[in-house]
């Protein structure tokens, strides 16, 4: 998607009170253009995702071998942190679909190392907080707010689970959209890391989080 396509129009209603000449809303049409990173967060699905700050892209290092691993690498750069070089016209419409396609690729990979930083963890404590993870589904857990894993660090291996701090266990996110989203993007070490970090986080384990099974209030016994 180009600039263009993320371009919100805002405008104020006008009242009869505002055709005064000095009046400081006259021209009160104007266009915001959101920036790629924004748009990419704000799309249904990826709620999960954290803003990166474009400070952290910029700096070679934290890209580390990531050219050799997304397609169109340097297009897909200048995508997400809103570089006009003018070349991108130069390619076939299928040609940008792919672009933009590794944009996502690569703001993702990009993702799974930023929330590992101080800042990263930060932002996702703020979601976590707010339960934009999903919580557990397991009922005597009791709700328990998640946090999104992956199964494996390699791109395309496997789709985001949630991981549930009180059972340690993973379950499929219940939206359908986020059950589409790479495992990549947020890695294998993210939600034990987070835990570490935040220790006041931790869920205490109880004895009656583990359900046992009874006939008429008896339990049965494991050899039965």
């Amino acid at each position: 998607m180009d600039s263009k396509s993320r371009k919100s129009t805002h405008a104020s209603e006008e009242t009869a009170s505002s055709s005064d000449d000095d009046s400081p809303y006259d021209d009160s049409l104007e266009d915001v253009e959101q920036s790629w990173i924004s748009w990419f967060c704000s799309l249904r699905g990826n709620e999960m995702f954290c803003e990166v700050e474009e400070e952290y892209i910029h700096d070679d290092f934290n890209l580390s071998g990531l050219s050799s691993s997304v397609p169109y690498y340097d297009y897909a750069l200048d995508v997400i942190l809103d570089i006009d070089r003018g070349n991108v016209s130069d390619l076939s419409e299928q040609q940008q679909e792919l672009v933009e396609s590794a944009a996502e690729m690569l703001y993702g990979l990009i993702h799974s190392r930023y929330i590992l930083t101080h800042r990263g963890m930060s932002l996702m404590l703020e979601k976590y907080k707010q339960s934009h993870f999903g919580r557990c589904p397991r009922f005597l857990c009791a709700n328990t707010p998640c946090l999104p894993v992956g199964t494996s660090d390699i791109f395309r291996t496997s789709t985001v689970k949630i991981f549930c701090p009180t059972c340690k266990d993973v379950y499929f996110p219940r939206s359908k959209y986020q059950g589409n989203t790479d495992g990549a993007y947020f890695g294998t070490t993210f939600p034990h890391l987070f835990l570490m970090s935040f220790g006041h986080l931790k869920v205490e384990k109880h004895s009656e989080t583990k359900y046992e099974p009874k006939i008429f209030g008896f339990k049965i016994h494991k050899e039965n």
